[in-house]
Order: structure tokens, then C-alpha cells, then sequence
């Protein structure tokens, strides 16, 4: 089957699939979520060989170690998955939901109500436990995708993809492809007549190379430089907490905290930088911190390290530290740590990012922490969804109108007149 014909067979089904009762797709994703518990031991076998693939990869130096840890699958983390699909499943009926409604004139009515995008394309890397939230959604939503990850998760998407086929039935196998090889990603992002969105999920070099090389609008995000700044008013055992959560929790995540800005004035600096140090984490500094703390000297403010890595400066003051943020963030996830509610106010309204945390580890901007089940990717793009983007974030609209023989020119003669009674 060639990348068009995918991508067609993949709209006609999700326009069947649109149409079937919504206790259809919900049964179905919830055989999705008990197939994942059920079949753990094929999934765990299938990710084993990837992740020794990737090991000797590593070895190799041809393969960064965050690639790799990405890889790794486990029944706690296939519990998870279930877990977030069910909540899916146990989501509001995204499909034709009527968001407006009003009456134009007498007996004509018109509503505004949601749809399906159509068919989304998703390129990522390395995650395999992408796939199962990715045609989750997409199932709850209605729309038909076309999936191609990474050569280095391919034993673990195959089974994966292989396990949900036959849990879905009679979802039409169709409305979800598995794009495997290299090619077909050159020929798919051409099929702008045929593919409505494309996600990618990966590295700043992949998401670029997409954006470069498609006229199909695509959603999400190149880099995750999150900030968490520390108010000299911040609270010394909470803001050890976050810091440590925000850097240490998954350091290749692309929400973990790659920079923390210190005010001048916080008296609890050392005992930041000797957690983060003991937790095993380079620290490279500006030069107030190279000379206050000893760190490493830096002048690379905007790095996405992915590692146990991160960059410590220092600033004057709020205004200090929200120019840091606009000037070196990626406008991901940006986090304020303080006591002093007016300067949180203050942060969580200028800072121009797509999730804004007080108080919160930046671990937290995420699908399945929002309470979205699971997401297709984070955005930090302006047009459509920003932030995790879960079954909402793959909505669009159309209007509905219903006349009895309406006609445009019995209002320009004056026959009918314009009532534009909002209804709902």
C-alpha cells in the first residue's frame, strides 16, 4: 500500500468511524487498555530486544543515552497506559458536540458543533509508549492517523500496533497505519490534500526538518527549555523539592527543568546547588554563579540538556527573571517557586508560555497529569491547541444550518428579516 492510498484508507475509516455510537468507541477503547495489562509479557519481550539493540547503540556512541532510556517499557508503565486510556474512554463525547446555537430568522436555525480533524500524521522517535496514546486519542476523536516512529522502537510499535489490532475489533484496522519506513516520510508530508495535521515527537533537528520540508500544518514543539525561577521569598524544603522533581524526575523529558534562575536575595542558594550536585547533576553557571558557587562557566543560556545537566543564573528580581525566560525559554513550561502570592500573580500572567506553574515541578505539564488521558505531543505553537494537547486539541468545527426553504434573496427584498437569537 503506498503513503496516499494509507492516508485515504485512513479518513474513509475515520468517517465511519464518526458516525458509529459513541458506546462503540468507548468499548473499544477499553479492550485497548485490558489488552495492554493482558499481553504485557509479547510487549515486554518485543521491548527487550530494542532496548539491547539500543544498549549496544550506546556503546557504540551511536545513540545518545536519553534515546535509550526513552525506550524502555515496564508493566508499571504499560499500567499507566492503561490507566490513561481508560480515563479516555470515560471522556465526554467529543464528536458533535454543539458549542453554539442560534437562531438567524424565523424557522432557520444554526449551530456551530465539533468534528474530527480528519487524518494526523505523527512522526515520533524512540517513545514506543507514544503509539497506544496516540490512536487512543484518535480513536475517542474520531480522526484516522498515520503513525511512523523510530527504527529504534520498531520490534515494540510492530507489537504494540499488532496487540491494540486485534483488541479494537470491528474498528476498521485501517484508521490507524503503521508507516515504517524512511521513505514513505518524504512521500506523506507531500499528501497536503490528504493529511490535515502533522505532529512530530522528537528532537529539535526532526521537528525542523519536518517544518522545512511540508506545506501540511504542523503542531508542536522544537525545544523544551523550562525554567523554574526561586523568589527570595521561596520556601527552602519546597523549593529543594521542585527543583530536584524538575530536573532529576526524568531528566530526558522534554518538561524537565533545564534552567534555574536564583534572586540575589534567596538565602538558600547553596543548599540548591549542593541537591542538584549529590542528585548527580552538572551544573554549568553564569558568572555570578561561577563565582558565588564555583560552577563550571557558561554563556549558553538556552540549552535543552536531556540529561543530568543543567544551567544555574542568577537575577535581580522578577521582571529579571520573566526577560530570562522570554529572551532563552522555548515558551514550553516555566515554573515560579515563592511565598509572596503577588509575585506568582504577576509571574503566571506575564510569562508567555504554554503552561505557567506555581509552586509545581514542571514534571507536571503533561497529558496524562491534566487529566487528558494521555496527549498527542505539547505545543507551544500559537495557532490551534497549546500545551498538552489531548482529544479537544484534535477538534475542529463546522456549522450546521436548518432552514424550511430558506433563500438569501427573500432577506435582501425584504420578505424576511434577520433575528440573530442566541439560543445556546
Amino acid at each position: 500500500m503506498t503513503p496516499r492510498q494509507a492516508a485515504q484508507e485512513a479518513r474513509a475509516s475515520s468517517r465511519r468511524v464518526q458516525v458509529m455510537e459513541s458506546v462503540q468507541r468507548t468499548e473499544a477503547l477499553r479492550r485497548m487498555a485490558d489488552a495492554l495489562r493482558s499481553q504485557s509479557a509479547r510487549i515486554l519481550t518485543a521491548n527487550a530486544k530494542d532496548v539491547a539493540e539500543a544498549a549496544r547503540a550506546v556503546d557504540a556512541l551511536e545513540m545518545s543515552q536519553a534515546m535509550a532510556d526513552r525506550l524502555l517499557l515496564s508493566e508499571k508503565k504499560l499500567g499507566t497506559l492503561a490507566e490513561g486510556i481508560e480515563a479516555i474512554s470515560e471522556m465526554e463525547e467529543p464528536i458533535g458536540r454543539v458549542l453554539q446555537e442560534m437562531e438567524l430568522a424565523a424557522g432557520l436555525r444554526l449551530s456551530q458543533e465539533s468534528v474530527p480533524l480528519g487524518v494526523v500524521l505523527i512522526i515520533f522517535e524512540s517513545r514506543p509508549d507514544v503509539l497506544p496514546q496516540l490512536i487512543a486519542l484518535a480513536l475517542r476523536s474520531g480522526n484516522g492517523l498515520l503513525l511512523k516512529g523510530g527504527k529504534e522502537a520498531v520490534h515494540s510499535n510492530r507489537i504494540l500496533h499488532e496487540v491494540i489490532r486485534e483488541a479494537i475489533e470491528p474498528i476498521p484496522a485501517s484508521l490507524f497505519a503503521l508507516v515504517e519506513t524512511r521513505e514513505a516520510v518524504s512521500d506523506l508530508l507531500g499528501l497536503d490534500d490528504v493529511i490535515d495535521l502533522v505532529v512530530p515527537r522528537g528532537s529539535n533537528a526532526l521537528v525542523k526538518h519536518i517544518q522545512e520540508n511540508t506545506r501540511i500544518p504542523v503542531l508542536g514543539h522544537a525545544d523544551g527549555i523550562c525554567h523554574v525561577f526561586v523568589d527570595a521569598s521561596a520556601d527552602p524544603e519546597m523549593a529543594r523539592s521542585i527543583v530536584l522533581d524538575s530536573k532529576t524526575d526524568y531528566p530526558a523529558a522534554c518538561n524537565a527543568m533545564e534552567t534555574l534562575l536564583l534572586h540575589r536575595n534567596y538565602p538558600h542558594a547553596q543548599d540548591l546547588i549542593n541537591g542538584l550536585e549529590s542528585a548527580g547533576v552538572r551544573l554549568l553557571g553564569d558568572a555570578h554563579a561561577k563565582d558565588r558557587h564555583g560552577l563550571e562557566l557558561t554563556h549558553d543560556f538556552a540549552v535543552e540538556y536531556g540529561e543530568l545537566s543543567a544551567t544555574v543564573c542568577y537575577v535581580d528580581g522578577l521582571s529579571d527573571a520573566i526577560d530570562h525566560i522570554h529572551n532563552f525559554g522555548s515558551g514550553h513550561t516555566d515554573c515560579v517557586v515563592t511565598q509572596d502570592e503577588a509575585i506568582a500573580k504577576e509571574f503566571l500572567s506575564r510569562v508567555d508560555s504554554a503552561c505557567v506553574f506555581h509552586n509545581a515541578s514542571t514534571r507536571f505539564a503533561d497529558g496524562y497529569r491534566f487529566g487528558l488521558g494521555a496527549e498527542v505531543g505539547i505545543s507551544t505553537s500559537r495557532i490551534h491547541a497549546r500545551g498538552p494537547v489531548g482529544v479537544d486539541g484534535l477538534m475542529t468545527t463546522r456549522w450546521r444550518l436548518v432552514g424550511s426553504g430558506h433563500t438569501a434573496s427573500s432577506f435582501a427584498r425584504g420578505d424576511s428579516v434577520f433575528t440573530h437569537r442566541r439560543l445556546r
